[in-house]
């Protein structure tokens, strides 16, 4: 029971430092949450639900997730926003000595220049965790959304 516990305390330690990176802009700080060879994917649930591999997103290494970073902050054109995620519904999946997986819901909630708050996107995290020598890392982290749209650019991570 204390070994369960304490497993599902990293991985929600995790999570929070991974929300609380996007949810604060500090969006460099990002890729340092993955492994090098990681996989990072948004991908929608009618597509997933059918063995459909087309992403909205998808990026295999820890040099896309930095690439995308900087392309946010110098290439992409849109409106500022933030978001504000909320968790729920974290389920081990299984443990090992080699990696931990793990399911979790997502509710991302985004605010614009206006000061109009709406739901931006529902879904769940399927993922997997593996410990280096910083702690625990994303060896994959896949973003399975249940909004029938991205209802503005998908910019930032989810």
């Amino acid at each position: 029971m204390t070994k369960d516990l304490m497993v599902r305390l990293e991985v929600q330690c995790l999570l929070d430092l991974y929300i609380d990176v996007i949810d604060n802009d500090r969006l460099e700080e990002w890729p340092a949450l993955f492994v090098e060879d990681c996989l990072y994917e948004i991908i929608p649930r009618e597509n997933e639900d059918m063995g459909l591999p087309a992403p909205v997103m998808r990026c295999d290494n820890q040099r896309m997730l930095r690439d995308r970073v900087i392309s946010l902050r110098n290439a992409n054109i849109f409106s500022p926003q933030t978001y504000r995620h909320f968790l729920s519904g974290l389920v081990i999946q299984s443990v090992s000595d080699a990696e931990i997986a793990f399911t979790s819901n997502y509710l991302v909630i985004n605010s614009n220049q206006a000061g109009q708050s709406f739901v931006y996107q529902t879904g769940r995290y399927l993922g997997g965790l593996v410990v280096t020598a910083e702690g625990w890392r994303f060896s994959r982290l896949r973003c399975i959304f249940e909004t029938s749209r991205v209802q503005t650019l998908l910019a930032i991570p989810i």
